[in-house]
């Protein structure tokens, strides 16, 4: 539980069940370690907010702390790509590396059941099991909710199948106004909590380039005008900017936004207007592919004509028509059906037949 209303009515919803339940609140995050002082405790908020709902519904709950493991297995990787110049998504990974990676490991150990305890979240998300053929047992599938419009496969398509195996999603089938009008009917407290947004070690309530400078040491730079090849600007860091995000540059007629950046040089390469056709690519390679089936790859995927799928690569987008083929050992080339705007190295990149989540992968390459 992370004390919104998605994880609380979650709680309720299972507590009517005959399950053998427990609440559990990860603290990943506190940025008391960060300045050493008692200032800023946003997790303590969630942690009773977390506690007055259990209390409501009768439910033992506890907090594991989780916060070196999202130190050293998700937000350090993630400094290291943003000082490298590239857009990660730690988010992403954190399902990966600490929902359904420590903490079930956690739990596991913890449990005094001989069988691995089932993790289950407040995710708009869908899972069945279906046997790749009729020689094998069924497998778990990652798949899309009810409510599309709060979709969130996409944060978890780089979970295992083994992580995925013990997942439940009890809001597969309801949409979020429906999530609201139970936890009011229930009289949950956290009922009219507004929704969390952004990466959890930064907040709300800070900006990115304010928190990241923390961390980072300003590499200044060169902004150069990618269609009169003039220097227009300087930059303080490559992390400070992201592709197809307006630069603010003082005293240039037009607004001019990020097309691209030379990591070798440090260089931000910008375009005047927003439809200009540099911020826009037709293909992109991930050349560490996860399938959430590692052994098991869709027909049609080795096919000299690839295999036609549809793409994310943000969360709050429509999934795009695409066609995927092999890229090397263990990547993958994804050849969008149309240009799509704003596509950056560092992005996670989930593929889709269907509702089907298949996985994910970083891009580290993309071609105009």
């Amino acid at each position: 539980m992370s004390g919104g209303v998605d994880s609380s009515v979650t709680a309720q919803l299972l507590a009517h069940n005959d399950y053998d339940l427990s609440a559990v609140f990860m603290r990943n995050w506190d940025t008391r370690d960060e300045s050493g002082s008692d200032q800023g405790c946003e997790w303590e908020k969630d942690w009773e907010d977390v506690q007055r709902v259990c209390r409501k519904i009768d439910l033992p709950c506890r907090m594991i702390d989780l916060s070196q493991e999202y130190w050293t297995r998700v937000f350090e990787p993630a400094l290291a790509s943003w000082q490298s110049g590239v857009t990660p998504n730690p988010d992403v990974w954190c399902n990966k590396e600490v929902k359904f990676g420590a903490l079930l490991q956690r739990l596991t150990r913890d449990s005094a059941l001989s069988n691995t305890p089932w993790l289950a979240t407040g995710h708009y998300a869908r899972k069945d099991w279906i046997s790749a053929d009729s020689s094998q047992p069924p497998r778990p599938r990652l798949l899309r909710p009810h409510d599309l419009a709060k979709d969130q496969t996409y944060y978890l398509s780089s979970i295992s199948e083994s992580g995925l195996a013990r997942a439940l999603f009890p809001l597969a089938d309801l949409n979020k106004s429906d999530v609201r009008k139970l936890a009011k009917s229930w009289d949950l407290p956290t009922a009219a909590r507004e929704e969390s947004m952004g990466i959890c070690f930064v907040g709300e309530k800070r900006k990115f380039h304010d928190f990241i400078s923390q961390y980072i040491s300003p590499n200044p730079g060169p902004i150069i005008d990618l269609t009169t090849g003039r220097e227009s600007g300087t930059h303080q860091g490559l992390w400070s900017y992201t592709i197809g995000q307006g630069a603010k540059i003082p005293g240039l007629p037009q607004r001019m936004f990020v097309a691209k950046k030379d990591i070798d040089k440090n260089i931000v390469y910008v375009v005047p207007g927003t439809d200009h056709p540099a911020l826009y690519c037709s293909s992109v390679v991930v050349p560490e592919w996860t399938w959430i089936w590692k052994d098991h790859h869709p027909r049609g995927f080795s096919d000299p004509r690839g295999l036609q799928a549809r793409t994310k690569f943000r969360h709050v987008m429509e999934d795009v028509g695409c066609t995927v083929y092999p890229e090397g050992q263990s990547g993958m080339r994804i050849v969008f059906d149309e240009p799509q705007k704003a596509v950056a190295p560092g992005q996670i990149a989930t593929v889709y037949l269907g509702d089907w989540c298949l996985g994910c992968g970083t891009i580290n390459q993309t071609a105009s």
